[in-house]
């Protein structure tokens, strides 16, 4: 078998990428439909591999077949102290017809990236497409975080006897601060280990001091007893960094924060609260709602696809050098 010649990533590739970025988004939206159908259309394609090739210190690889590009693959670092020295392949960086090719593209730029010290590694992956994230799983990547999907719900909310959940006050902010530092804590425990920064509660309070009138978002609290005991908030996409380019459907909101206090956990709170959003996105005319989680939190990555969330692409992660 003969395979495809490996060469460096260069401007005059980029149509050729556009036009095997629409291909493949394409038949990702054959199992996930409410993605955006405009990411179909090779100019728009071509829009979002541009801005790649042009971010600060991109580069990466493609795969030609005689004179045919068959391939390729494109990263960028982020300037953040949370992912070390590191390059992302976003939703727009990689395709190839044959997904083995991309175990040779990687090959190729990943020897620059790594010369260059930039040793972790992150891919976003359509996560129906079996034989490319088993492409990247040999390369040595493990799942990490998944972005997901579902329609707004038509039925009326049920909450479960117990519960009340209602629209957050003003005079909820107290412990809506506090949840909001309940989440990163379980995140940096056992199997998570996020090291993602904890903020503070006067921290917490300034921003929901600010937040809670805002008319962009839709905060909820679950009440037992009296007591507030979780929360949630939902927002239209576009005030969300990470569901971005052939990531974000149109019109669609964000279950953007669920947090429930680890003492009562498992009381149905958390699955109500994200209903509540549900129900909010649904009664605003949404006609998608996105939310994502690292696959390690074993709560998450288990409610929300309990709840209707079908995962549309994988944060794969690797760290070289061990």
């Amino acid at each position: 078998m003969a395979y495809p010649n490996i060469r460096p990533f260069a401007a005059a590739d980029l149509p050729a990428a556009a036009r095997l970025l629409a291909d493949r988004h394409a038949k990702h939206r054959r199992t996930s439909p409410l993605l955006s159908p405009r990411y179909e259309d090779e100019a728009t394609t071509l829009a979002e591999v541009t801005t790649v090739w042009q971010s600060e210190g991109a580069s990466g690889a493609v795969a030609v077949d005689g004179t045919e590009v068959v391939g390729y693959v494109l990263g960028a670092p982020k300037a953040s102290p949370v992912w070390g020295p590191n390059v992302w392949v976003e939703a727009a960086g990689m395709a190839a017809g044959d997904a083995e090719t991309m175990r040779d593209l990687y090959g190729v730029a990943a020897t620059r990236w790594y010369d260059e010290g930039k040793l972790a590694h992150y891919a976003l992956v359509p996560s129906d497409d079996v034989a490319l994230v088993d492409a990247w799983f040999r390369l040595g990547f493990g799942a990490q975080h998944a972005h997901a999907v579902m329609a707004p719900p038509t039925e009326p909310l049920v909450v479960p006897d117990g519960l009340v959940v209602r629209r957050a006050e003003r005079d909820d902010i107290d412990v809506l601060a506090e949840l909001d530092l309940a989440l990163p804590a379980h995140q940096g425990l056992s199997p998570v280990f996020s090291a993602g920064q904890v903020g503070t509660l006067e921290e917490a309070r300034k921003e929901w001091e600010e937040d809670i009138d805002s008319e962009y978002y839709a905060s909820f609290v679950a009440e037992h007893d009296g007591r507030v005991i979780g929360s949630a908030i939902g927002c239209p996409l576009e005030k969300s960094s990470t569901h971005v380019g052939l990531a974000r459907p149109d019109h669609a909101a964000i279950l953007a924060f669920a947090a429930v206090f680890p003492d009562a956990r498992g009381s149905g709170a958390g699955q109500a609260l994200a209903r509540a959003v549900g129900s909010w996105a649904a009664g605003d005319g949404f006609e998608a709602l996105v939310t994502d989680w690292r696959v390690t939190n074993l709560l998450s990555s288990r409610t929300w696809p309990k709840l209707g969330y079908r995962e549309t692409f994988l944060r794969l992660h690797r760290h070289l050098g061990y």
